[in-house]
């Protein structure tokens, strides 16, 4: 593929009209989930969808069956630490022989050392619809000395293989320069045998195999800061893998057999470390990147290769946490050009698909999304501006408490959250399907986590099926 280049991705964006095609529209509207990182099926021929949630539940729904009861598959959360933002159970992968072995793995991070933890468990024999969760098989640990770039995707190649990803370790700047030292797991992807020798085997054509240097022979690709989302191509099986950047750039990577990325000397097309002047060769230079006008924190999706919206079949698809955008481009080597077609799905955690290579989105507020064709389906521009008024925030600025008012019409399923600059939620003020009544809201100034929010400026916005319908600003002063 032809690498776009920060300058030329911005001036395509601006010169790309939006597409008019396909959208995200509402999943399993009935339905709120906490904090889904995660979405996989098992392959097993059920139709189940899974969500993983970050405190540390794994439930299944059925997309034959939107309004049925999501049904709890596993919990752990009694060995999840999930305490930290980037913290939690982040990853789900099933075995390519669950059907016969029940084996699935899960990726965590626990605490007392603060570490991630990858394990296996099993599904309950007398009852396929539950996980043993006394069947835990720990199958790796690295120590963690931040909280944040925990990565945490695993995913089973073509290969048969599970591959593992890690971030640099985190804080900000590589300060232990994991990035670019493969003697660590961090800042890397590993790739392992879950079939061999417990608790795993080394492939033998790992590029490190057999190394004099130190180097850690599980690692696949390394140079990277913190891989939120991979997957493979499922007509190609090409790995995509999306790094989140520091100060400038998000990036889209493609990821080969022994690959230096280049984080921390390099982040998108750019210098990091040093700033300027920093060596190129060696280093493979991602297939696309965007700079942080256009987002801030990038998640990766898949390369759609469904039946239920066409004219996005072999296009890599993925969006912006914090922008809220969501783009594609065409996955094949000729591909210059990306389409932004959502503009205000905010907060999008991650993406997964069914069985059917259909492609569904979570956003970290709990609601599921799927890509559909825009025909048929009812826009947020095209619904009544009357249909929702949300009131101005009042103290404004205000010390202990702030109150809005919202209303909309009877049956709209809305969120109600508070936002800082960066995009990030401080919390839920209110989530759930309209009466047709005036809803008073009061915000105290605190976090989701209740703890006292900083003094500055916030935005409290109400989304209807996700997409921004109002917004208003208010200060919280200093206590």
């Amino acid at each position: 593929m032809r690498v776009l280049t920060a300058v030329a991705f911005l001036a395509l964006w601006i010169a790309t009209p939006v597409v008019a095609q396909p959208v995200l529209t509402r999943a399993f509207p009935a339905h709120t989930f906490q904090n889904p990182v995660d979405l996989q099926h098992a392959g097993d021929g059920s139709g189940r969808l899974f969500v993983v949630e970050q405190p540390g539940f794994i439930v299944a729904v059925t997309p034959a069956d939107e309004a049925a009861e999501p049904e709890e598959y596993l919990d752990i959360s009694d060995r999840v630490g999930s305490r930290g933002g980037e913290e939690g159970l982040l990853g789900l992968a099933f075995h390519p022989d669950y059907a016969s072995n029940g084996h699935f793995f899960v990726y965590y991070t626990a605490y007392n050392p603060r570490r991630s933890v990858v394990a296996r468990y099993t599904v309950d024999p007398a009852n396929g619809s539950h996980a043993q969760a006394g069947s835990a098989r720990v199958i790796l640990e690295v120590e963690q000395p931040f909280s944040n770039h925990n990565a945490g995707q695993l995913a089973f190649g073509p290969d048969g293989y599970l591959y593992i990803a890690l971030g640099d370790g985190g804080s900000g700047g590589d300060p232990i320069e994991a990035g670019e030292d493969p003697t660590t797991l961090l800042g890397a992807l590993l790739r392992i045998d879950v079939d061999g020798v417990a608790p795993y085997a080394i492939p033998a054509d790992n590029p490190f195999v057999g190394n004099q240097d130190g180097a850690r022979e599980e690692i696949w690709a390394y140079g990277l800061r913190n891989p939120w989302r991979f997957s493979f191509d499922a007509a190609t099986g090409q790995l995509w893998l999306a790094d989140v950047g520091q100060n400038a750039y998000e990036e889209v990577n493609i990821i080969e057999r022994g690959g230096n990325y280049g984080w921390d000397h390099r982040e998108g097309p750019a210098c990091f470390e040093p700033s300027v002047g920093c060596a190129t060769d060696g280093f493979i230079a991602p297939v696309y990147n965007y700079p942080h006008t256009l987002g801030r924190s990038i998640t990766g999706g898949y390369v759609y290769r469904g039946a239920r919206v066409p004219e996005m079949r072999g296009r890599y698809i993925f969006a912006d946490y914090v922008s809220g955008r969501v783009w594609a481009f065409d996955a094949d080597e000729e591909a210059t050009t990306a389409d932004l077609f959502e503009q205000e799905v905010f907060n999008v955690s991650t993406f997964g698909t069914d069985e059917q290579g259909e492609l569904y989105a979570a956003r970290i507020g709990g609601q599921l999304y799927r890509l559909e064709s825009r025909s048929g389906v009812t826009t947020e521009s095209e619904q009544p501006a009357a249909a929702l008024r949300l009131s101005a925030p009042y103290p404004n600025p205000f010390v202990g408490r702030t109150t809005v008012q919202v209303e909309a019409a009877a049956g709209a399923v809305l969120d109600v959250e508070v936002f800082d600059l960066l995009g990030r939620t401080v919390t839920t003020l209110w989530s759930g399907v309209s009466d047709g009544t005036a809803q008073v809201l009061t915000w105290a100034g605190m976090t989701s986590e209740g703890q006292p929010a900083r003094s500055g400026l916030y935005l409290i916005r109400v989304q209807q099926d996700g997409r921004s319908v109002a917004t208003r600003a208010v200060t919280l002063l200093a206590r």
